[in-house]
C-alpha cells in the first residue's frame, strides 16, 4: 500500500489533494497535517513514500525543512506543492532535494502526472523550470545557491531597509545617498534575486535567510 502524507495549512486544499489521490489510486493511504512539527511527528511514526509539502507551512519555510526530512526519512519522495510560481523556488528547492515542484494552480491531470512521475523515482518539473535548469547548467560561474550571495554589501543594506517597509526616500536619508541611487540599488536587487516586488523579497529572504 502507497502511503502518501499532504502538508497544507489549508484544509480545503488537502481535502482537494485527497480526492485527487481517490482517483489515482485505489490502494493507498493518506493522512494529512498542517504544520511542519506534525510533519515530522508523522515521519517518525511511519515510513511514507511520498510527502506532498507546501513550502509556506507554519514551522517550516524555509530550504532547511527538506535536509530535516532526508534525515528523519532518507528514502521519502517529496513534492513541492506551492502557491508560488515555479520560476521563483523550484530550481532552490530541487536543488535543495526535492523531487519535484508543481503550482498549485495547474489542473488536476497535471497534478496526477507530478504525482506519478515522483513516486516512480523521476524528478517532475514543468517547461519553465526545464528551461530554468538547462540555463544554469550552461552558466559555469554560478557556482552559490544562494542568490543573496552576488548582492554586495551595499545592496544588502538597501535591501534590508526595503524587506522593513521603508520607502526610498527615507532609506536614501538613512544611508546619506540620492532616492535615484537606492531606486538604482533596488532595481539590481530585484534583478539579481529574480524578483518584481517586495512581497517576493522578503518570501526570498524567509527561504534563505531563516
Amino acid at each position: 500500500m502507497t502511503r502518501i502524507l499532504i502538508a497544507d495549512d489549508h484544509a480545503i486544499v488537502r481535502v482537494g489533494l485527497q480526492q485527487t489521490l481517490a482517483k489515482l489510486y485505489i490502494s493507498t493511504r493518506v493522512e494529512e497535517v498542517a504544520s511542519f512539527d506534525s510533519v515530522l511527528a508523522k515521519i517518525d511514526e511511519h515510513p511514507f513514500d511520498l510527502l506532498i509539502l507546501d513550502i509556506n507551512l507554519p514551522g517550516g519555510n524555509s530550504l532547511q525543512m527538506l535536509d530535516v526530512l532526508k534525515l528523519r526519512q532518507p528514502n521519502i519522495k517529496v513534492l513541492i506543492f506551492s502557491g508560488y510560481a515555479a520560476q521563483l523556488y523550484a530550481l532552490d528547492y530541487l536543488k535543495a532535494g526535492a523531487d519535484g515542484y508543481i503550482e498549485k494552480h495547474v489542473e488536476e491531470q497535471e497534478v496526477k502526472h507530478a504525482i506519478e512521475t515522483v513516486l516512480n523515482g523521476e524528478k517532475y518539473f514543468d517547461a519553465k523550470t526545464r528551461q530554468l535548469l538547462l540555463k544554469h547548467a550552461d552558466d559555469p560561474k554560478k557556482t552559490s545557491n544562494n542568490p543573496f550571495d552576488q548582492l554586495s554589501s551595499r545592496e544588502i543594506e538597501v535591501m534590508n531597509l526595503l524587506s522593513k517597509g521603508y520607502p526610498l526616500i527615507k532609506i536614501a536619508e538613512m544611508l546619506h545617498i540620492q532616492v535615484t541611487t537606492v531606486s538604482t540599488y533596488k532595481s539590481r536587487i530585484f534583478e539579481k534575486l529574480n524578483i518584481s516586488n517586495i512581497v517576493e523579497l522578503v518570501e526570498k529572504m524567509r527561504l534563505y535567510l531563516p
